[in-house]
């Protein structure tokens, strides 16, 4: 039962609701594209394998991206633990967390540090959700990715340096679809991955939440409202994540300059860190 529609897109579009089934998973044996299978952990992938253009590949196991890791099963745990993971970053705002998490703060080395974009308070979201269209909830979407590279350099900065100290990690937000997207944009970027293979990473949160969505969209019509207008909130797209990259070309003389002079990212450093020969 929904007690407060503007919860299905706060904090990286996720389905904040009792009723979730997070244990309901994708066929494993589709699994693709260093994607992790976990019982109650969502949308988790392992970066490594991706070709950076010197033709060398990210390591496996030292970089992983991922939803919210805190309600984790017991065999979650274990598996995370098989990565020997140095520090699990965490970019939801305070309001996401629940209670239940403690017990995995007090397993791993867990950091917050939020990104708090846009504006998603209930009087600014509910009138959206009611009395909008699937287009404006799509420029909402737009406008919030706009945020992104702006606002939060701090956090991003802080998110790269731990790459630069050649950290093992698990960086996440709810869903790891907005935030762990454009952080994943930035990282794959410091490492030097193609253009196109960045999207593609980017777009494959659409098939790993896909089940969680789908749930979602069953169930809005107890809170009175239209599927269309709530479905571009809890999907990824390439207009969002090309209005961020946008902003850098714009705003920062693009990714590079972004990088090393905004951000103050020492890029060779982090690719000494996670890049390995292919052969």
């Amino acid at each position: 039962m929904f007690t407060n529609p503007v919860h299905i897109v706060q904090h990286c579009g996720t389905p904040m609701l009792k009723s979730f089934n997070t244990e309901t998973r994708f066929d494993h044996a589709s699994a693709a594209n260093g994607y992790i299978p976990f019982e109650r952990i969502q949308n988790t992938r392992d970066l490594g394998g991706h070709l950076a253009h010197d033709g060398r590949r990210i390591r496996a196991g030292r970089l992983l991206r991922g939803g919210n890791p805190g309600l984790a099963s017991a065999a979650d745990i274990a598996t995370l633990k098989s990565f020997k993971l140095d520090v699990v970053l965490d970019f939801r705002a305070p309001g996401e967390k629940q209670p239940a998490e403690q017990a995995f703060a007090e397993i791993f080395h867990w950091i917050a540090d939020p990104v708090l974009v846009g504006n998603l308070s209930q009087e600014t979201v509910l009138p959206m959700l009611k009395n909008g269209s699937a287009e404006t909830s799509r420029q909402f979407m737009i406008d919030f990715y706009r945020d992104f590279p702006r606002r939060y350099q701090a956090q991003f900065k802080r998110f790269l340096t731990l790459a630069e100290q050649n950290k093992t990690m698990l960086y996440h937000c709810t869903a790891g679809k907005d935030r762990t997207g454009f952080a994943s944009v930035l990282l794959l970027s410091a490492l030097g991955v193609d253009h196109a293979a960045i999207i593609a990473n980017y777009l494959e949160s659409n098939h790993y939440n896909a089940a969680g969505n789908a749930q979602v969209l069953a169930q809005i019509a107890e809170a009175a409202l239209p599927s269309e207008v709530v479905a571009p909130l809890l999907m990824v797209d390439a207009a969002y994540i090309e209005a961020s990259l946008q902003v850098v070309e714009d705003d920062y003389d693009g990714m590079d300059h972004y990088l090393r002079q905004v951000l103050g990212i020492d890029l060779e450093r982090i690719r000494r860190n996670y890049l390995e020969p292919t052969s």
